[in-house]
């Protein structure tokens, strides 16, 4: 079996395969057009969407593709063929997620950043810190990260609320609603952390509208794709106090330009998409588990409905 990875990390991924696989053909480089000319009889790819579009668009037509990201948007653009199988990276992200998810909430409960501005300023700063015992958390998407992070969060005695794309039953979730009931729920949560992913139903989502539904002392967290937040309505909605404040990993362009207004924003934190980098070593774990299922006639793990677009 050949295998074309296409990867910023080429050489990593080439070495861990070759470990994990040795029958299998590895082919990669990170010269542009030798990777095209290696993909031409190459029938499963293991990449970056990014490349992986790339290729696409050069006429190559494989069989499967693994991404190593969790977001296939490059793939989904019009004009790329979708007649191949696509897995999404899934099941190796929950944990890198959570722990982001738990820095800036425990932050924000104990004011870190207030505290540094106190030490800045040679204010001693006796005020008491807060706990997340009994806050409400609204995890918005409540998919394979989703549902990782609600559980890392039990043993802090949140209480979690969720919206899916349809109301379900869903452990550890109080409630898990449809993407209807958004604007009640925000209304009711302490925590907002928005995990969806990039559909036609999740742009412009977070608008003007909704976060004057929000509470005043609520925190919101974009984890998810920056294309559902109107920017300039959150920076609004920040200056007026429809929440307490912001932390952003995900925006519309990235790197942000730098006469965007997210850089002066009141209570708004940047973390520049780094919340959760993919891990080598559990992403070839993953694939060559796909790969497995693949030559046995087996279902995959995080196969992509190109329909729904996740």
């Amino acid at each position: 079996m050949r295998v074309l990875i296409a990867e910023h990390d080429h050489a990593v991924y080439a070495q861990l395969l070759r470990q994990a696989a040795p029958e299998l053909q590895v082919l990669t480089s990170g010269d542009s057009a030798e990777l095209a000319s290696l993909a031409a009889d190459c029938p499963v790819w293991l990449g970056q969407p990014d490349l992986l579009a790339t290729l696409l668009r050069q006429g190559h037509e494989p069989q499967w593709l693994q991404s190593t990201w969790a977001g296939i948007t490059p793939l989904l653009a019009d004009g790329l063929p979708r007649h191949y199988r696509l897995t999404r990276a899934v099941g190796i992200f929950g944990q890198m997620m959570a722990e982001y998810v738990l820095t800036y909430m425990l932050g924000h409960e104990r004011e870190v950043l207030a505290r540094l501005v106190s030490q800045v300023e040679r204010k001693w700063d006796n005020r008491l810190g807060q706990s997340l015992a009994g806050r409400k958390v609204l995890i918005v998407g409540t998919g394979d990260i989703g549902q990782s992070v609600a559980q890392f969060l039990v043993p802090f005695g949140v209480k979690l609320y969720g919206i899916a794309s349809s109301p379900r039953e869903q452990a550890p979730f109080i409630e898990v609603a449809g993407l209807e009931d958004l604007g009640r729920l925000v209304g009711e949560v302490d925590y907002v952390i928005n995990l969806l992913p990039n559909t036609p139903n999740t742009h412009d989502l977070y608008n003007a509208a909704l976060f004057k539904q929000f509470k005043s002392t609520s925190l919101f967290i974009n984890v998810g794709r920056g294309v559902a937040v109107v920017d300039a309505d959150l920076v609004e909605a920040l200056k007026e106090g429809h929440l307490a404040g912001a932390v952003i990993d995900v925006c519309r362009q990235e790197p942000l330009p730098q006469r965007h207004p997210f850089w002066t924003a009141w209570g708004l934190l940047l973390t520049g998409h780094s919340s959760a980098p993919t891990s080598p070593p559990m992403m070839v774990q993953l694939f060559v588990e796909n790969l497995r299922a693949y030559q046995a006639g087996e279902a995959l793990r995080g196969e992509v409905d190109f329909t729904r677009g996740y």
